[in-house]
């Protein structure tokens, strides 16, 4: 019998010379689930605020002094969404969700808005709770902390399922939230947000005038 890495050399050989797949990793069948929602190369799946974005290097990237709502063309319900961003020193964004085309409103009140910031500018020393990043705006309030300094990729994650909002941040969760009592008895910043009674709608990029670049924006649709 052949030692054990020189079997994992042949087999690796047989993998290389018939063309067979090597297995998936469990982190690999995971994120198999997922579909991009971004292509690399332009806005083809997005409207909007198209000239107010664009791709470079497999990257979709907010221009600075401009940004706006940027809309999927499809709707979710359901759904965790991964992607990884950067941000510049005082950046501001956001992801909303559920959200309609062409909102009368901010999307952060016509659906829900998911904020993506650099809340440690000074600019952002006397947000509310509800407004620093990760944060559902005006309705539940992120752990701070877990932020890469400015310059750095974050990776993140949003799931939303039900009324349950849950949003980690480069492995850490920062907000694991029930909208129910939301619903009911209204939000902690006191103002009105129909989009809390929204099942469904686009994914939007909130811009606010600052360059933030994503990639590898990807979503697994829930039943």
């Amino acid at each position: 019998m052949l030692p054990t890495t020189a079997r994992k050399l042949f087999s690796l050989g047989l993998i290389a010379v018939l063309g067979l797949a090597a297995p998936l990793s469990a982190e690999e069948h995971c994120d198999s689930d997922f579909k991009s929602i971004f292509n690399g190369k332009n806005l083809d799946g997005w409207q909007g605020a198209t000239d107010g974005y664009y791709a470079e290097d497999g990257m979709l990237v907010s221009k600075k002094d401009s940004g706006g709502n940027l809309f999927t063309d499809k709707e979710y319900k359901n759904f965790v969404l991964r992607f990884d961003f950067k941000l510049e020193p005082g950046a501001n964004n956001g992801i909303g969700f559920h959200v309609p085309l062409n909102p009368k409103t901010s999307p952060a009140y016509a659906g829900k808005e998911i904020q993506i910031l650099d809340d440690t500018a000074d600019k952002y020393a006397k947000l509310q709770k509800y407004q620093y990043h990760g944060s559902l705006y005006g309705t539940a309030p992120a752990k701070r902390g877990h932020l890469k300094p400015v310059g750095e990729w974050n990776t993140q994650e949003l799931l939303v399922d039900g009324n349950k909002v849950k949003v980690t941040l480069n492995g850490t969760t920062i907000v694991d939230f029930d909208m129910t009592d939301a619903k009911k008895n209204g939000t902690i910043d006191g103002k009105d947000h129909p989009g809390l009674k929204r099942e469904s709608g686009h994914l939007c990029l909130c811009g606010h005038g600052a360059k933030i670049e994503f990639k590898n924006l990807r979503i697994k649709e829930l039943e």
